[in-house]
């Protein structure tokens, strides 16, 4: 069976104007102007989208599938990812990762996880690894679990500049930095390492001195929650003009943004304005992670967990309340993460690309209808 959906007010992420697009099997076959005949017959399942946005499915580089936290005790593990919650996000393509806790969560269970998610349709992905050196991993070495298990596209989420991370010293960060970056070559993936970076007060310093001292580039890193502080921001802001990549956090409480943190939408926009290339600039949600607080002592003060749904409302709300046009915003919560991550049939809408996209509501900042691998997975 193939599906043509006729009359898409189509942003792939490039506005393209009124489109047709004819899915085939997971993938686009084709896309051409509205009116064209691109298959008939009785093979062929017409629906009329009536000139509503359709913008690639959305493409997240960070979320904890299985939940985590725990920085309060036991009783505040935050709970997993719900398969609803998955499906009404608009994010088609997922990555999970542990965090904290790499003792009561481990690799086995976020992959079991990726795997159950990617039942339902949606496309699922995974880092080995977790906050502390030496990483948890699945078959006793990074380099393998990249190698050898499909799900797994790098390591992550490591930790630097953070009290809970285990203060890794530029050696040990370039030896982890060779392993994926030599097994993602082996296994035509990107081995990036993802690095959560914390409010402390070496920033993104540990990444330079990799580059510094070794011949890994600073593109082989992909650090995120680089919004969490007014100084991480602009030391971010450095860290691309240096040549690397830098993620905002989208998911926040009251309490983060009155004790400094940018508003993720805010950060795109100031980013625009600062003439970075955007395209080295990205959004994730650290859905089902813990957003805590700490006192200036490092004690615990309590927490919130992230949310999935926070990618698609940031997007909205750059459009909206930013004014920025939807074919700028769009790439840094689709396009730009899926390249960064060596996927490039992902988080954008072209022939022979992956048919994941969203159908938005004629009115207002909402989704509609989420296709999944050339499947109607949810309907709002």
């Amino acid at each position: 069976m193939l599906t043509l959906l006729r009359n898409a007010q189509l942003y792939a992420p490039e506005p393209r104007g009124l489109s047709d697009l004819l899915i085939a099997d997971r993938r686009i076959a084709a896309i051409a102007s509205a009116g064209q005949t691109l298959a008939n017959g009785p093979q062929v399942k017409e629906i009329d989208l009536e000139g509503r946005r359709v913008i690639p499915g959305l493409v997240d580089p960070l979320v904890h599938f299985i939940g985590g936290g725990g920085e309060g005790g036991f009783g505040t593990r935050t709970a997993e990812l719900t398969l609803e919650d998955a499906l009404a996000s608009g994010v088609t393509t997922l990555v999970g990762a542990l965090g904290t806790d790499a003792l009561t969560r481990t690799p086995a269970n976020l992959l079991g996880k990726a795997r159950e998610l990617a039942a339902s349709g949606l496309t699922t992905y995974a880092y080995t690894g977790s906050y502390q050196l030496p990483p948890a991993t699945l078959t006793g070495a990074v380099n393998s679990d990249i190698l050898f298990i499909p799900e797994f596209i790098g390591v992550g989420e490591v930790a630097i500049s953070d009290h809970r991370g285990s203060q890794p010293s530029w050696q040990e960060l370039t030896r982890l930095a060779s392993e994926a970056r030599t097994a993602g070559m082996l296994a035509g993936k990107a081995g990036i390492v993802f690095v959560h970076v914390g409010d402390g007060k070496t920033l993104l310093e540990p990444l330079r001195d990799v580059a510094r001292h070794s011949e890994i580039p600073l593109g082989q890193f992909y650090p995120t929650h680089i919004n969490r502080t007014a100084t991480l921001f602009e030391d971010g802001l450095r860290f691309v003009r240096e040549g690397g990549r830098i993620d905002f956090t989208t998911s926040t409480t009251p309490e983060l943004l009155a004790d400094g943190e940018v508003p993720a939408a805010e950060a795109v926009d100031r980013a625009r304005h600062a003439r970075l290339d955007l395209g080295r600039v990205s959004l994730s949600s650290d859905a089902n992670a813990s957003l805590p607080r700490f006192d200036n002592k490092g004690r615990f003060i309590g927490l919130e967990p992230g949310r999935l749904a926070s990618l698609f409302e940031t997007l909205g709300q750059c459009v909206n309340d930013l004014n920025m046009p939807l074919e700028q915003a769009l790439p840094s919560a689709s396009r730009n993460a899926a390249d960064a991550l060596g996927l490039p049939h992902k988080g954008r809408l072209e022939k022979n690309g992956d048919a994941d996209l969203l159908v938005l509501a004629a009115e207002d900042w909402r989704i509609d209808e989420v296709w999944a691998g050339g499947r109607h997975v949810h309907q709002n």
